[in-house]
């Protein structure tokens, strides 16, 4: 399984490059974060696509190693809109939360040594539930779903 840090690292350096679009391997899990972004107003757009261009039509018929999601990155009066991503559960320390916990951290209070969110600000979750497998912070707790929370975006 891939994990989450190439996904961060990757567009905090594209945003930091002023990249417009980035190409990242196609998996369920890079497509749940990169939605979860989209849907947040970070990015502009999200596309499946090939190695070579963001098409649809050319997905499809591709193999696994040359399948990629293509997304359009945003900026607004020429700054990113994204100014930091950064990990929260690591490999070796992964950080699980309860309902309670994420209340608090949604509502400005630290926990388990998880600095809180601010204005702006959004943490993924990952829970176990299969049909909301990845969920912003704040979605997760009107679905009333515990789990791991994976990383923060601002």
């Amino acid at each position: 399984m891939v994990l989450p840090h190439n996904l961060c690292s990757h567009i905090q350096n594209a945003f930091r490059a002023r990249h417009q679009h980035i190409a990242v391997p196609h998996s369920t899990q890079n497509l749940a974060i990169l939605s979860i972004l989209l849907r947040s107003g970070f990015l502009s757009n999200v596309t499946r696509g090939t190695t070579v261009n963001a098409s649809p039509a050319e997905f499809l018929e591709a193999g696994d190693a040359q399948r990629r999601i293509w997304a359009d990155l945003k900026y607004r009066d020429d700054r990113p809109v994204l100014s930091d991503m950064e990990l929260i559960s690591r490999p070796s320390k992964p950080i699980f939360m309860d309902l309670s916990e994420i209340r608090r951290l949604c509502t400005g209070r630290r926990v388990q040594n998880v600095k809180p969110l601010r204005m702006g600000e959004i943490a993924i979750v990952k829970t176990k539930d299969r049909e909301h497998e990845w969920l912003e912070a704040r979605e997760a707790l009107q679905l009333r779903l515990p789990g791991e929370v994976i990383c923060r975006a601002r």
